[in-house]
């Protein structure tokens, strides 16, 4: 009796790449909230209306896109995508969900330099404190979802003592390596839960090839620092962050300031202000990239700088996918890798945590003002679960109204 070849196909997809790109650029106009909003979205198109995948495969492919670094719900989109209609398909959703919020930061880039006066600067404040809701919600959030136990909060209160000791690049990972190795043992309470997983049409050793190059162009990544030419420079940052960052979304904030606020490619207030404004922008977080590529070197970086940030911010974590997919039963079955991850999302917690103090709040709270409107826009998420567009419309129109006419 033979035996199959790794690279055995699936059965053909059933869709077609137009249909896939149709749905997400519908998503991709509409799907405000944020990635845990995202999620809802997905189900109710893809499980519930078009019936593409079954519940069964919508929380498995889920479960592993919360597993990997990367964006969650981008990534479950491209995997969504690569399942009804091939690799076709997966791009096909990455640039539907994509493309419409990139434009609009790349809009907001373009108008930003011509605010000017006292209304501009206060629209721009105002954005900077939506940054200070909304990374204080995912603290929130992410502190009940991700460390629901006293060993992961535990953890998570660690992770944000040392980081705000010791505020350094390295020691973000070195804080995520520590809690991986920790988590088998600290995170015995976390239960393994293995089902069938969705069918890919390539094989391990198409994935393996995946993974390598993930893992080479990590390498190159990590080892450029500050050589070669800007874009190179900048291209390698946004690599490392889409390839380094666990939890997506709100998270990437502490690595891409590394990254670009501190050596001076972006500065402290443009940075803030656009990862404010994308609060109140559809689609995925990670479309941010497109804004700051676009800002570096004082706003040299243009279009240009745009698409190869989107590029490069979101390739890792799609390599990633890609090359897990295939591995992914055997893998969720280990109590070892699920503990560990469990782990490393609790010491994302504190990492955002030690973020949201600094330098997203004392590089943005200027007054006891300031405070009351950041928590009028907490309360308005959390206990009156308003979208995050009313919570951006508070913020910067509270913000204008004080400064220009209560001041």
């Amino acid at each position: 009796m033979s035996t199959p070849s790794p690279d055995v196909v699936a059965p053909a997809h059933p869709g077609r790449a137009s249909e896939v790109l149709l749905a997400f650029l519908g998503l991709g106009l509409r799907s405000f909230g944020g990635p845990i909003a995202h999620l809802g979205y997905f189900r109710h198109e893809f499980v519930e209306r078009r019936r593409w995948l079954d519940d069964a495969r919508f929380s498995q492919l889920l479960a592993l896109c919360q597993f990997l670094p990367g964006p969650a719900s981008s990534q479950l989109g491209f995997a969504i995508g690569l399942m009804r209609a091939g690799w076709q398909g997966a791009f096909a959703a990455f640039i539907g969900f994509t493309l419409p919020s990139a434009l609009l930061m790349l809009g907001f880039a373009a108008w930003a330099p011509y605010l000017r006066g006292e209304a501009g600067q206060a629209l721009l404040h105002g954005l900077k404190l939506v940054a200070v809701v909304v990374i204080a919600q995912g603290v929130w959030g992410m502190w009940r979802s991700l460390a629901p136990d006293a060993p992961r909060r535990l953890l998570a209160l660690l992770a944000c003592a040392v980081l705000l000791w010791w505020p350094l690049a390295w020691m973000q990972l070195l804080v995520i390596a520590a809690a991986a190795a920790l988590g088998p043992g600290w995170c015995r309470r976390v239960t393994v839960h293995a089902d069938a997983v969705p069918a890919v049409s390539y094989g391990r050793r198409t994935a393996a090839l995946w993974l390598v190059l993930y893992a080479v162009l990590l390498g190159i990544a990590l080892g450029i620092g500050t050589h070669g030419a800007w874009f190179v420079q900048v291209g390698a940052a946004f690599y490392r962050a889409g390839a380094l960052v666990f939890g997506g979304g709100h998270v990437v904030l502490p690595w891409l300031r590394q990254a670009l606020v501190e050596p001076g490619w972006v500065d402290e207030g443009s940075f803030l202000a656009g990862y404010g404004a994308a609060q109140a922008m559809p689609g995925p977080m990670f479309s941010l990239a497109a804004y700051l590529g676009s800002q570096v070197m004082g706003g040299q970086g243009g279009v240009a700088g745009a698409l190869l940030a989107l590029l490069m911010i979101f390739l890792p974590g799609f390599l990633l996918l890609a090359g897990v997919l295939p591995f992914w039963q055997r893998l969720s079955a280990r109590a070892g890798a699920v503990r560990a991850v469990a782990a490393i999302n609790a010491a994302v917690v504190g990492l955002l945590a030690a973020a949201l103090y600094r330098p997203v709040w004392t590089g943005t709270v200027e007054s006891m003002t300031d405070v009351a409107i950041a928590a009028g826009g907490f309360l308005m998420l959390t206990v009156a679960r308003r979208p995050a567009w009313v919570a951006v419309l508070w913020c910067v129109l509270a913000t204008i109204a004080q400064r220009l006419w209560w001041h």
